[in-house]
Parts: C-alpha cells; structure tokens; sequence
C-alpha cells in the first residue's frame, strides 16, 4: 500500500480516529474469529489503533487504511495465538501448521449458513447468557463501534451502569467459551429478538447520531440494513425479520434529504422528497408484504413501525401524510411494545392529526416519567407544540432546553436556531 503523503499530526490524528471507527466493527469480527474471545479482540484492535496513530503520521496515511488496521490487529492477533501455551498441542491435534493461523479458520458450512463475520459477532454478543441489556450494550460497543457514553445516552442510563454491563458481558462470553457462530435451529429463533434490536439501534445510531459533530453517520446505517437483509434471507419465514428490513429500507430511503449543502439536518416537513430513494422504498414495500404474508397473527412492533414508515413513503407531499393511520398505528404499537418514546411518537402523530391542543396534554403526561428526563426530544416535541399554539416564550425556553440535553453539534445548532425563532 502506498501511503498518502504527509498531513500535520492533528489533521493524521483525526483521519485515525474517523477510519477506525468506521473500520471498528470489522476489525473486532476478524479478529474474533482467530481469538475467539471479543474481550481479547476489542483489545487487539486498540492496539491496532495505538499503532496507526504513532505510524501514520510519519509514513503517511496508508491507501486502504482500513485493510491496514485489519491486517495489523490479525497479525497480533496471530501472534498471541502461537505464544499460548497450548498452541503446540492444538496444532498436533488438529494437524496444521502455522501457516494456516494466519487466515480464519475454516469451518463447515450448513445448509443455511452464511460466511459474515459481522453477523456471527451480532449473534455471539446476543447469546443467552447474557441480560438482554448487556447484549445490546455489548454489540452495540463492538459493532456500532459506540463510546459507553453514548449507549448510555441511547438507554438513557448512567455510564457507568453501562460500563459494567460491558465489562461483565465480555467475561461472561469468555469463561462460558461461547463459540463465535451463527447458531441454528431453535438456539438462532432464541437469540433473533436481541439481534433485531440491536440490529435496529445500531441503524438508529448512524441514522441520527447521539454525539459528535455529523448528523448522519452512512456507514453504520449501512451495515444494520446489510445484516438486515442477510436475515432475511437467512429466515424467510420470520415476519418480524423482514418488519425490520423494511423499516430500515424506508428510512434509509430518506438518507440523501434528511441533511442540507453543509451536512446540517432537514426536518422530515422541509425535506425534498424528490430525493427520496424510490428503489429503497420499493424494497421496503417488498418487505413489509412478506412481513404481512408470514404473520400469523397481529404484526409485530417492527411490522408497525415499518407500516408507519410506509405511511410517510407514500406521500408525496408533506401535507398528503396520512396521519390519522399513523395516530392508530401508534396506538397499536403502544399497546404491543409500550414504552414512553413510543408514547412521545404518538403524541406528535396526534397532533398533526387533530392538532396541538390534543397532544400537548399527552406530552405533558410524560414530562415526569425519570426515563424521559434527560431525552432531548421530549422538550422538542413540547417546543413545537407550544409554538404551533402561538406559546412563543415557552417554545424558546423548551428548545433551549433541548439544545441542552443534545450532545450532537449539528442537531443542537437547529435546536438553538428554533429558540432564537421562537419555535418556527
């Protein structure tokens, strides 16, 4: 690989930081496939990290400096295999030489196995020794490639809880000597409720990032729609696994109109649905039939979400949203998975439904809930219903508020933009 020529240290510091956290989940993949331990992985890969930040700047950035992350962290990860211990006797054992260490290592394929190292991590860190919130703390750390600060914004909990969560789930995987696989039979139906959700918040997460300086982060959206899609395939006849896969294709849809010239967002009422993906929606009107054709009962809080999402495709105008089906929709959907976000989301299709009057008391019912109490979207959406009832002054104020509790740059520029304007 050639390397690039030369930046200053900051600027090759900032191109680290931003390859590997785009490389991140990858590198931990392959290299937990030659360790089988994701603990001992993440901290390959860091070494990985440690290494491109001394070297870069000096020889430059590499051409793929995603393969050379990778190519470093297997290369130690090879390195710790052979001095352990029992290295020797396992290559007796099984009859191979150390040559063959350097690639993964081969394994049988069933009928309806896949070869995705990024999906045999998914459902490592979702096996059933694990709480479900250390399963989706613990993937969303090694795939999403989050700071613990962030899952803790995500799960509006304190980092520390989070931290632990992380810290025992990983040890938990190691002395339970959980197998790096994508399981089959019932153990695959066990583990897919944790898979689909981490699955969708690691889309969420790249959808509207909960720090940092971008709105959107494509890679990370990216990824959630590729593994939703290899589900698909992978289990055709489970309805809510293509209830994701919808979902996510109407979203990601909107990707191209969701920010402005200057990577600022665009609210979905500004947006130029001229730019909406056309093929992505008819992907996910796809999805969501085959989600409806499997069903075998009332649909699921993924089919829902994805028959709202549909909802918004359809209009072609902001104005021809069909939100009454929406304002249902959601009551379906609380009813199914209640949860106060879900609650907050109907509050506002309520409102654009029979107006702001008629939701502002469902919003300030949930104004209490601790859960809500640092979620920067419940002062927003209470921003907007105030300034839509001509309630200027506290419209300000609750945008503020909301700018307040934001940890992402781009958002809290609209949020202060809004309360300057009294909420328009």
């Amino acid at each position: 690989m050639t390397p690039q020529p030369t930046a200053g240290p900051r600027d090759t510091a900032r191109t680290v930081e931003t390859v590997f956290r785009m490389e991140f989940p990858r590198v931990i993949a392959g290299v937990t496939r030659i360790v089988r331990d994701v603990g001992i992985a993440e901290e390959l890969a860091q070494d990985a990290l440690v290494a491109a930040l001394e070297q870069w700047p000096e020889r430059g950035v590499p051409d793929n400096p995603g393969a050379w992350l990778m190519t470093t962290a297997r290369n130690r990860a090879v390195d710790l295999v052979r001095r352990r211990e029992t290295y020797a006797r396992k290559l007796a054992e099984i009859g191979r030489d150390q040559s063959a260490v350097a690639a993964p290592p081969e394994e049988p394929a069933g009928p309806d196995d896949i070869d995705d190292d990024l999906l045999r991590l998914v459902f490592t860190t979702c096996h059933p020794v694990l709480s479900a919130e250390a399963r989706t703390a613990l993937t969303l750390r090694l795939l999403g490639g989050l700071t613990t600060a962030e899952i803790a914004r995500a799960f509006l909990v304190p980092e520390a809880t989070v931290a632990q969560r992380i810290v025992r789930a990983k040890r938990a995987l190691a002395t339970r000597n959980v197998a790096f696989e994508v399981p089959y039979g019932p153990d695959r139906g066990a583990r897919l409720g944790s898979v689909l959700d981490v699955i969708y918040l690691i889309f969420n997460e790249g959808y509207s990032a909960t720090a940092g300086d971008d709105w959107l982060r494509p890679a990370l959206c990216e990824d959630a729609l590729r593994l939703a899609r290899v589900l698909s395939g992978l289990m055709p006849r489970e309805p809510e696994v293509h209830g994701l896969t919808a979902l996510l294709e109407f979203q990601a849809s909107r990707a191209a109109a969701r920010t402005g010239p200057d990577g600022e967002p665009v609210l979905l009422k500004d947006q130029n649905r001229a730019r909406w993906n056309r093929l992505l929606i008819a992907r996910g009107v796809t999805a969501l039939t085959r989600a409806e054709a499997t069903a075998a009962g009332a649909p699921g809080p993924y089919a829902l979400q994805a028959a709202i999402a549909a909802c918004h495709a359809h209009a072609y105008r902001y104005e021809e949203t069909d939100w009454p089906r929406i304002a249902t929709l959601y009551s379906l959907l609380a009813a199914r998975a209640p949860s106060p976000v879900v609650e907050l989301n109907r509050a506002v299709a309520v409102s654009m439904a029979e107006g702001p009057a008629a939701a502002l008391p469902l919003v300030d019912a949930l104004t209490d809930v601790p859960a809500l109490r640092n979620y920067h979207l419940l002062p927003s959406v209470r921003g907007d219903l105030l300034a839509r009832l001509g309630r200027r002054e506290e419209a300000r104020a609750e945008f503020e508020r909301a700018a307040s509790l934001t940890r992402n740059a781009r958002e809290k520029e609209l949020l202060l933009r809004r309360a300057a304007r009294g909420g328009a």
